[in-house]
């Protein structure tokens, strides 16, 4: 299968290969769902602490007599039942929340998404972004000119969430230059992945040889 590639300047200059085993992989949303829930457990943090009675500090004295004060038996000021005193069953910093998932099943979620994307026409394919200097005034101008390609008029237009740009390798400049753009994202397409590609609308993919060739090692 192949696709059309664009420079930078939203003019089409050739054509790439893609690879079906990566952008005609059938919908698996049970899969896809299954990778981005344990993706998330995993990336979350165990940051509620409560402490249990024996945590709390003071207490260690008896509150009074065992018998004849007429009140009820308290052992320390530190029970649960006291104001300032220990949380029963609250959460502690041992919980583990994340959940084991394979390296193939993460691949073939990421495969799904892209090939959903390329069928809905949101993926972008383009052979260079060249920027001497970090200027947003460019990076705009390159916004501009690939919003102009047939489909693609919400790159400009649309405020969140419009497209995750993916490079071959880091580039300061490129990334500088469009940082100050809160809807788009500037990342290496080594460090791709489902909840990413399902956070913005639009891919953009510069180099696509290389792209495909770092998306084809993700499966190994």
């Amino acid at each position: 299968m192949e696709t059309v590639v664009y420079n930078q300047k939203g003019k089409e200059i050739g054509k790439a290969k893609l690879k079906e085993s990566i952008f005609a992989v059938n919908w698996n949303a049970d899969l896809v769902h299954q990778v981005v829930v344990s993706m998330q457990a995993n990336a979350r943090l165990s940051t509620a602490v409560a402490r249990n009675r024996g945590e709390v500090r003071g207490g260690g004295k008896k509150p009074w007599r065992q018998k004849g004060t007429g009140r009820a038996r308290h052992g320390s000021i530190r029970s649960p039942l006291w104001v300032g005193g220990g949380v029963t069953h609250g959460p502690t910093k041992e919980r583990d929340h994340s959940k084991k998932i394979n390296k193939k099943m993460k691949a073939k979620a990421l495969y799904a998404v892209l090939s959903k994307k390329l069928e809905d026409s949101q993926i972008l394919f383009v052979d260079a972004l060249v920027l001497d200097n970090p200027k947003t005034k460019d990076a705009k101008e390159i916004i501009g000119s690939l919003s102009k390609v047939q489909g693609f008029k919400d790159l400009a237009t649309r405020r969140k969430n419009t497209a995750l740009i993916l490079i071959p390798e880091n580039n300061v400049v490129i990334k500088k230059s469009f940082n100050n753009f809160g809807n788009i994202e500037v990342d290496e397409v080594r460090n791709l992945n489902v909840v990413d590609l399902l956070n913005y609308k639009f891919v953009v993919i510069v180099d696509p040889k290389v792209a495909i060739k770092s998306l084809e090692s993700k499966q190994k």
